[in-house]
């Protein structure tokens, strides 16, 4: 399987994005979060919070990477919520387990940098999981370095703990 197109989300794909965020949830962070919690995650809880398509260039994107007809990952990325003016900010990725390894979050990153990018935006962070090696190690390899920070956050109804990763986007 190869990523055969990575576009802009529309409000049709939240079904599908909803999907591949929860299986991703359910897999990877398995021993990171309770299991009853991860366990009790249902896509259709999801699919009404996504709100996909603005062309407003203040509020996230969201760009989904397809393969053999489906969505298989996803990508969200917008100013930083919490950083300087010239900081962008990787919200969420996230690919479905079936395809992990074939590419399609590198195709997701690069297309993320290059719309950060063209905001103008000349560096960028993400939150990661703490203790999240795989996420840890992906990032890495894409040049993204911890930068010491950590916090806890609200996501879904539970307080995670984070760290944060930065790099910039030449």
């Amino acid at each position: 399987m190869s990523v055969s197109s990575v576009r802009t989300a529309t409000q049709e794909d939240a079904a599908a994005v909803a999907d591949v965020h929860v299986r991703s949830w359910q897999v990877g962070y398995r021993g990171l979060l309770p299991d009853e919690y991860l366990d009790g995650l249902r896509p259709e809880d999801r699919v009404a919070r996504y709100t996909f398509g603005s062309v407003d260039p203040s509020l996230p994107a969201t760009m989904v990477a397809t393969a053999d007809g489906a969505i298989r990952g996803f990508v969200t990325v917008g100013p930083s919520r919490d950083e300087g003016p010239l900081i962008g900010e990787v919200h969420a990725l996230y690919v479905d387990p079936k395809a992990w390894g074939l590419g399609v979050g590198r195709r997701l990153m690069v297309e993320a940098r290059k719309h950060l990018r063209l905001l103008g935006l000349k560096a960028a962070v993400l939150w990661v999981l703490l203790d999240n090696h795989r996420a840890e190690r992906f990032y890495g390899l894409d040049g993204w370095l911890p930068d010491g920070r950590r916090r806890s956050d609200r996501v879904w109804g539970l307080v995670v703990e984070e760290t944060c990763y930065r790099r910039s986007l030449p």
